[in-house]
């Protein structure tokens, strides 16, 4: 990776991590009042979140805000609050409120499993693996992957996205937790299949594909939420480094490690400067298009578990560009005004409509739920050695 010799970004030391880490643990203490019985929106209106019922897919991100602010601290506060959280999702799940869909796992492993691996709480515990099982009811064995919307086995949605790689931890962990292997053997089959499908011959890749539903065959990738179909969706871009790199963890195949090398070195090949990227990597800096800071916070946990992997002067060089990245998030984009914003890191982008997808076009130039939580995640990870929710 000789090109992180050639950044000019300088990495973030260990007191600027500590400090990030505490501006931005407080933020998460000001926010309980308002987000303890309430989910957060999926992302700012005019940098301030308003608080929404629990039924969207991104309702997993501020509960684990909630779990690495009490990891941090070790507050009762914030363990009480993740806890009534909890309660939230087991609601949710065992309702099957909008869970219609794949975004299990980002719903479950942040908010549910932390909360089993840190406090022992049983019902996060039977939340998760709930979840585990309705995102099992998702896999199409025509293809084999896990569809990401619409009515199991509709022709006009029988595709995956690359970000369900994330969703896959939660099937690792289940079967950790149940002993039963049909969890991570659906896991490894979307896992592979999502590497065979998504990754185009120049390293980027495509947000969504579709599937044959009769003969499982690849028919086409296409965009929903990046600018084109032959675009380069920055933050589907870092949900494909950051899933390799967990895909890898959980089986060491050789393919899985080159996958997160190539999909890396695609992505920082087309990064700015101060190593955000706009929202579509098909863009220059100079084209104005808004950033995408959540990519960013995505792809240094990418690089930061990868080093966890490898170990030696590899990991080294992986840790050093994560904290590159998070230099430039700390210095630049975090929130140190709670005036200004009650989110962690400004400039993120939900979906950006554009003449070629189908996105709706909202949360553009904001923060973003996930791109908050990974920020965190990422700050944790620097800070200490930390045991993933992933």
């Amino acid at each position: 990776m000789t090109i992180v010799s050639e950044l000019t970004v300088p990495p973030i030391s260990d007191g600027e991590v500590a400090a990030a880490l505490e501006v931005a643990v407080a933020q998460v203490r000001r926010n309980l009042p308002a987000f303890t019985y309430a989910s957060q929106n999926h992302s700012s209106v005019g940098n301030f979140y308003p608080a929404v019922a629990n039924d969207q897919w991104t309702a997993g991100f501020w509960p684990g805000e909630i779990w690495l602010a009490f990891e941090h601290t070790g507050d009762k506060v914030l363990r009480h609050a993740g806890q009534i959280q909890v309660q939230s999702m087991l609601h949710r799940i065992e309702n099957r409120i909008e869970t219609d869909h794949h975004d299990m796992g980002f719903l479950y492993s942040p908010s549910c499993v932390a909360a089993w691996k840190l406090v022992g709480d049983e019902d996060a515990r039977r939340a998760a693996i709930l979840a585990a099982d309705r995102l099992l009811e998702r896999f199409r064995p025509a293809g084999g992957f896990f569809q990401a919307w619409g009515r199991a086995g509709e022709a006009d949605e029988y595709r995956f996205i690359i970000d369900c790689l994330l969703n896959l931890p939660l099937l690792y962990w289940a079967t950790r937790e149940t002993g039963d292997p049909k969890y991570r053997d659906h896991a490894l089959v979307h896992a592979r299949t999502t590497l065979a499908n998504s990754v185009r011959a120049d390293d980027s890749t495509f947000h969504t594909f579709y599937m044959d539903p009769v003969t499982g065959a690849p028919v086409r990738g296409v965009t929903k939420q990046g600018y084109a179909d032959d675009s380069f969706w920055a933050r589907g871009q870092a949900w494909g480094v950051a899933g390799m790199a967990i895909s890898y963890r959980y089986e060491r195949l050789p393919e899985y490690r080159s996958a997160f090398e190539r999909l890396l070195a695609a992505y920082l090949r087309r990064l700015p400067a101060d190593l955000i990227p706009c929202w579509d990597l098909v863009f220059k800096e100079s084209d104005n298009e808004p950033r995408d800071s959540s990519a960013a916070s995505i792809v240094a946990c990418g690089l930061l578990e990868m080093a966890d992997i490898v170990g030696g002067a590899e990991a080294e060089t992986y840790r050093t560009l994560a904290r590159r990245m998070v230099k430039s998030l700390a210095d630049d984009y975090a929130v140190k005004d709670p005036g200004v914003s009650n989110g962690l890191v400004l400039h993120g982008t939900y979906s950006r409509k554009s003449p070629y997808n189908t996105c709706r076009g909202e949360g553009v130039d904001e923060c973003v739920s996930w791109g908050d939580y990974y920020y965190l995640e990422a700050l944790t990870r620097l800070h200490r050695n930390w045991s993933s929710y992933w």
